[in-house]
């Protein structure tokens, strides 16, 4: 059996606010932050991930309540394009009148170009990976997309760079702040067994790699789980898992990018041994 890298309940944060701008909301299976302070006002905040179809309403009054009614984010910025994570962004980008953000990498599969890899639903042993064959790969037609700038300045949140942290998707990004430590690692590293449809339920504290059932690239993942680990985050607030602080996230994350072949990396699966190719008729690229 795998060893696993549980986290204590007690690290575990309880509270929707972690620090004093960053929030987040738990949406069934995903997590979604928003990032500003409270009574931020229309405009003075910004939204990271939309969650599933249908959760804009949720969102919306999670906004209101935080922000104030009325109160728009100046920017939604996608950590990657799966199902999960922008299911409710056409919806919202349309109401608020928001600009929404991604890597470039992930253009294709939010302009209405290409569909996703196909999920490997024999990886992770649960149901959850089990009924990924089923899950939706896009692609969505959000044509008015804009490509994050290369500098990795984040719009409107000028004290947070943004990361490419490829493996999972190809423009997979986490966003960093450095003067609280705070981490935003979307699906590049997690902190529940995503693939396990009782740890998602009760929300099982576990620091894992991204979700295996729809990770393209495990020698990306694997690098990107060592960035993340370098920067050496005091919180970490992922896309699936609740958010964790204290000593234990720098410990843990480093032991599993240390470890990460043994820890994340399935056995078998469909993308184990080589990256998915061809990407809807294209030949997927490693991004260097």
């Amino acid at each position: 059996m795998r060893e696993r890298l549980l986290l204590r309940p007690a690290s575990i944060a309880s509270q929707s606010a972690l620090t004093g701008d960053v929030a987040y909301l738990r949406l069934f299976i995903v997590n979604i932050v928003m990032i500003g302070r409270p009574e931020a006002g229309d405009r003075g905040w910004v939204l990271i991930d939309t969650g599933l179809t249908g959760a804009s309403k949720f969102i919306e009054r999670a906004a209101e309540r935080r922000f104030g009614a009325g109160a728009r984010p100046a920017a939604i910025i996608l950590t990657h394009g799966h199902f999960d994570h922008i299911g409710s962004v056409q919806a919202l980008a349309k109401k608020w009148d928001a600009p929404v953000y991604a890597h470039p990498l992930e253009l294709p599969y939010l302009q209405g170009q290409a569909s996703y890899p196909p999920a490997d639903p024999q990886v992770g042993g649960g149901l959850m990976a089990w009924i990924s064959k089923i899950y939706p790969r896009g692609p969505i037609d959000l044509r008015e997309i804009v490509e994050l700038p290369p500098s990795g300045a984040v719009p409107f949140l000028s004290d947070w760079r943004w990361i490419h942290t490829p493996g999972h998707s190809p423009g997979h990004i986490s966003l960093w702040r450095v003067r609280d430590r705070c981490l935003i690692s979307g699906d590049a590293v997690i902190t529940t067994r995503q693939e396990s449809a009782w740890a998602v339920l009760v929300q099982r504290g576990e620091m894992k790699g991204p979700p295996a059932y729809f990770t393209i690239d495990w020698v990306a993942a694997a690098a990107s789980a060592a960035t993340l680990a370098a920067l050496h985050p005091d919180i970490l607030v992922a896309g699936h898992g609740r958010p964790i602080q204290g000593p234990e996230v720098e410990e843990k994350l480093g032991a599993l990018a240390e470890r990460f072949a043994l820890l994340a990396v399935p056995e078998r699966g469909r993308y184990v041994f080589r990256p998915a190719t061809p990407l809807n008729g294209e030949a997927y690229q490693r991004p260097r």
